[in-house]
């Protein structure tokens, strides 16, 4: 038997567009296929929903768009985990298009997803010694975007 696990996001509208939105900002994705639903479903008349199947950095994923339900929060969000602060500025800037931006490495896009925009080394800078970790903390707090040279030299700093 074969278990696999990925994430479905509910938009009210606009599932294809915004995962094709992700696709064109994030490495390593794609969208693989658009399935207008022929039934009429809880959600609506024939042609009224849209279950799109995407690739985020390698991750299956799934999205549909089928009407008002639950607005998305901060109980979910997805990480993007960045080896430079390059990336981190384009990966931002990118999503945080027509959205709004949040502390500490956080963004909702222009379609109400929360991201974190996060470096790798961040755990690294963390780990271990408790008053850097504090100091990193600390540090992390007052960001909104995240700057590795200053996460850096908060570990640094004696």
């Amino acid at each position: 038997m074969t278990v696999r696990l990925f994430p479905h996001l509910w938009y009210t509208e606009k599932a294809e567009e915004a995962a094709r939105f992700y696709a064109s900002v994030i490495p390593g994705s794609s969208v693989e296929s658009v399935t207008t639903l022929a039934a009429e479903t809880p959600s609506g008349p024939p042609g009224s929903v849209t279950v799109v199947e995407f690739t985020l950095a390698g991750q299956r994923m799934q999205a549909i768009a089928a009407g008002p339900l639950d607005p998305f929060n901060h109980a979910i969000s997805l990480v993007l985990e960045c080896d430079t602060q390059e990336e981190i500025d384009r990966l931002w800037d990118a999503l945080l298009d027509g959205g709004t931006p949040e502390q500490c490495g956080w963004l909702r896009d222009r379609y109400g997803l929360a991201w974190q925009i996060v470096p790798k080394r961040l755990g690294e800078l963390m780990a271990g010694d408790r008053a850097r970790a504090r100091r990193v903390t600390e540090a992390m707090l007052k960001m909104v975007k995240f700057d590795i040279a200053g996460l850096e030299a908060a570990a640094n700093a004696a």
